[in-house]
């Protein structure tokens, strides 16, 4: 049985030149999702882990991959990351990328909604690890730019978003073209349905790992439910938001995104918008201001959000009540990152009180529906508000 005490990346066994590139960035101690997979992973097993988002996955798969990738000749990579979505893709490829230039190993992240030209010239350079959306993916092999034959090893990331998104049958064409024997690790919050058939078909012995789960994610948030007004419900937003460093709001519809990231920013709130119709470098400007910081508040719809896995994120606003308990745990469980706590806050209109209180009961939450208007002391810290004496459930 491994030690569960194993505190540092050296005891995983990951050498001291990436060792060193992790010092650098403050990670020194694993999360128990890299101390249960990495010494699996760089002993060439093959392995299933089962870890939500911000449980600290890349790093999981990332270190095991730069450490065995075989040096690539032109058009073929050696490593290979399916992600679902383009802002997974950018954000895995940032993580990995000091890691592989510590080696000399090229890195091409290939994704929609960018120029083609750059991403078939990083392929044709040699790229050892290619981070990819399996879409594009799918195009660049059609049209000769990439070549899978000679892969070692095979990483699927967040694979039920990708089942959630409709794309298994396109990662389960790219796993078919992928040639000789090589090592797959996956990962996904969920191992039902169609994730069990990827891990029966592509995945040889493989060793599973579980991390976390969505009952404990819940239980480590506050969870509080405002009736709000119409025409205050952006103001409530705000007030809240102000009570945290990084805030994500979500709406249910690209319109509903960009009209609250308009009436933030009319009331002074460093507030943007993400969803699929905006331009990809406006999306990514977005999110690369948000991840640093620099921007306090971002308004995303779901599939804009799907795979962001981004740290220190305190407090989550669900400016329209999600549409069923699942997406209430993906959007509330961003706040809750790697054994952190955090602020859920579902804001409710009056018609939508029944469907909400429906929700919470689904959910095994009792915490009541309280009214709240936007020049209310309480939205400062609701956090440590204790709203069981107010209201009714």
């Amino acid at each position: 049985m491994r030690n569960e005490e194993q505190e540092t990346f050296s005891a995983l066994g990951v050498s001291s030149d990436l060792v060193a590139v992790l010092d650098a960035a403050g990670l020194t101690t694993p999360f128990p999702v890299q101390r249960l997979c990495i010494p699996d992973a760089l002993a060439g097993r093959d392995v299933c882990g089962k870890a939500k988002t911000g449980s600290g996955k890349t790093l999981a798969f990332g270190l095991p991959l730069v450490e065995r990738v075989a040096p690539a000749s032109a058009r073929r990579p050696t490593g290979l990351v399916l992600v679902p979505t383009r802002e997974l893709c950018l954000q895995v490829s940032e993580v990995l990328r000091p890691l592989a230039e510590a080696r000399n190993l090229r890195l091409v992240a290939v994704y929609g909604g960018a120029q083609m030209g750059a991403q078939i010239a990083g392929l044709e350079a040699g790229a050892e690890i290619v981070v990819a959306t399996p879409g594009r993916l799918i195009d660049l092999i059609d049209r000769k730019a990439a070549d899978l034959s000679q892969l070692g090893l095979v990483v699927i990331d967040e694979a039920d978003r990708m089942a959630d998104m409709g794309f298994l049958p396109q990662v389960e064409w790219v796993l078919r073209h992928v040639g000789g024997r090589h090592q797959t690790l996956l990962f996904s919050a969920t191992l039902d349905g169609g994730i069990q058939s990827l891990v029966d078909r592509y995945q040889r012995d493989p060793v599973f790992h579980e991390v976390g789960s969505p009952t404990q994610t819940v239980e480590q948030m506050a969870h509080r439910f405002l009736l709000v007004h119409e025409m205050d419900k952006h103001r409530v937003a705000a007030a809240i938001s102000r009570s945290g460093t990084r805030c994500l709001v979500f709406a249910n519809t690209k319109r509903a995104v960009d009209k609250l990231a308009r009436q933030l920013a009319d009331i002074g709130v460093d507030a943007r918008a993400i969803h699929g119709d905006l331009r990809q470098e406006v999306r990514e400007r977005a999110l690369k201001r948000f991840s640093a910081g620099k921007l306090p508040v971002l308004v995303a719809t779901d599939v804009a959000a799907r795979g962001l896995d981004i740290d220190e994120l305190d407090i989550v606003i669900q400016a329209d009540p999600p549409p069923d308990p699942k997406t209430y745990l993906h959007r509330s469980g961003r706040t809750a990152r790697a054994g952190a706590a955090g602020l859920a806050v579902t804001l409710v209109l009056w018609n939508e009180e029944l469907e909400v209180r429906r929700l919470k009961r689904r959910l095994g939450l009792d915490e009541p529906i309280v009214e709240m208007f936007s020049n209310d002391e309480r939205l400062a810290d609701l956090t440590n508000w204790n709203p069981a004496a107010e209201g009714a459930a």
